[in-house]
C-alpha cells in the first residue's frame, strides 16, 4: 500500500488541496452567492477525520498539503488541525503545508500559523480600492485584511497575492497593484475567472480578462521574461526585469495546464474531486466513518479514484458562452 499513486495519464499525485469549510466571512462575487446555504455541521468531516484523512494522504506519497475553504481560519478549532500536521513535517513525510486565504483572520492567527511550520500563505486579493474591495466581497473590509498581511509578514511568512483578473474591474489596477507587491517583496499570481457556481453564464463572460492581454499589458511596461520555475501548482511565471518580480499566471481558460497537473481535491464533507473543472468525485466519507481502524479500506478507496482522474478540465469560453459550467460553487470544492 506504500506505491505512489499515479493517474491513468503517468501523472504522480503528490499535492493535495482540502477545504476544511463550505463557510466564509466574505461572498466574492465569483466565488458563492450572497445568501449562501451552507452545509449542516454534521456532515463535516471532524477535525480528527481530516487528520485522518490528510495522513492517509501523506502516507501515500503526498508532500504538499494546501489548506482552503470558504475561509479556513473560521472554522473553529483549526489550528490544532494545523498543529496536527506539522508532525508530517518533521518527519519529513510532508514536504509543505501551507493555505489559501481571504487574509480577514491573520492577524489573530499569523504567528500560530508559522508556529505550526506553515511557511508560506497565498492571500485573495482583488484589488486596493477600499470600495471596490466592498463590492466585490459584498462582506470584506480591507483595512482587516491589510493588518492581516501585516502580521503575516511580520510572523515570517512568505506571503503571494491571488488576484483574480475581472475585466474592467481590477483591470484598471494592473499596474498599482503590481508595484504595490513589488515594494512589499511579494510575489503576485493573477487567476483567470472561473466558471463555477449558479450566477449565470452572462456574468461569467462580463466578468472574463484574458491573462493574455494580461501579460500584453505589462509588455508595454516592462520587459518580461518567461520562468521555466513551477512550484508544484499550475501557475506559469514571468519576471518583470525592470523590478525583478515575478508574476504568476494561472490560466484554465486561455491556456489548459492540464498536461502536468499533480493535485486533487478533498472536500470538508469528504468528497475527492480529481478535477476542479470535472463533476465526477468519489465519497471517501464513507469509507472512513464506515471502518475506521481499517485502513487499507480508504487507502483502496483513494487509490479507485485516481484512476479515474481526467486528461483535463472542460472550461471553455469560446464562441461566447460557457462551456464546462461546473453547477457547484467554488467555495464547495476550494478555492
Amino acid at each position: 500500500m506504500t506505491a505512489p499513486l499515479i493517474d491513468p495519464f503517468a501523472r504522480a499525485i503528490t499535492y493535495l488541496r482540502v477545504s476544511v469549510t463550505d463557510r466564509c466571512d466574505f461572498r466574492c462575487v465569483y466565488c458563492m452567492s450572497e445568501n449562501m446555504t451552507f452545509l449542516p455541521k454534521k456532515e463535516l468531516l471532524t477535525l480528527e477525520e481530516l487528520d485522518h484523512m490528510c495522513s492517509t494522504f501523506v502516507g501515500m506519497g503526498v508532500e504538499k498539503l494546501r489548506i482552503t475553504g470558504g475561509e479556513p481560519l473560521v472554522r473553529r478549532g483549526i489550528m490544532t488541525f494545523f498543529h496536527a500536521m506539522g508532525r508530517h513535517l518533521e518527519s519529513g513525510a510532508l514536504k509543505e503545508l501551507t493555505l489559501t486565504t481571504n487574509g480577514s483572520q491573520l492577524e489573530k492567527y499569523a504567528q500560530d500559523l508559522f508556529d505550526a511550520g506553515v511557511r508560506r500563505v497565498n492571500i485573495s486579493l482583488d484589488t486596493l480600492d477600499e470600495t471596490k474591495f466592498a463590492e466585490v466581497t459584498r462582506w470584506g473590509r480591507l483595512p482587516q485584511v491589510l493588518r492581516g498581511i501585516d502580521a503575516a509578514q511580520k510572523a515570517g511568512l512568505r506571503v503571494k497575492i491571488n488576484a483574480v483578473a475581472l475585466k474592467a474591474f481590477n483591470e484598471p489596477e494592473l499596474g498599482q497593484i503590481t508595484r504595490w507587491c513589488a515594494e512589499r517583496d511579494m510575489d503576485l499570481t493573477w487567476i483567470e475567472v472561473m466558471p463555477m457556481g449558479d450566477l449565470g453564464n452572462e456574468d461569467r463572460l462580463d466578468q472574463y480578462w484574458s491573462l493574455k492581454d494580461v501579460r500584453s499589458a505589462y509588455e508595454q511596461e516592462y520587459t518580461v521574461t518567461d520562468l521555466a520555475e513551477r512550484t508544484g501548482g499550475p501557475a506559469r511565471y514571468i519576471r518583470l526585469e525592470e523590478t525583478g518580480q515575478k508574476i504568476g499566471f494561472i490560466t484554465p481558460l486561455s491556456h489548459n495546464f492540464c498536461e502536468s497537473c499533480n493535485r486533487v481535491r478533498l472536500t470538508c464533507t469528504g468528497e475527492l474531486y480529481m478535477c476542479l473543472g470535472q463533476e465526477d468525485m468519489a465519497d471517501l466519507r464513507a469509507p472512513l466513518r464506515s471502518a475506521p481502524g481499517d485502513a487499507a479500506a480508504l487507502q483502496d478507496a483513494i487509490r479507485a479514484a485516481i484512476t479515474k482522474k481526467p486528461k483535463g478540465h472542460d472550461f471553455d469560453y469560446s464562441r461566447q458562452r460557457v462551456d464546462g459550467q461546473m453547477s457547484r460553487h467554488m467555495s464547495h470544492t476550494g478555492g
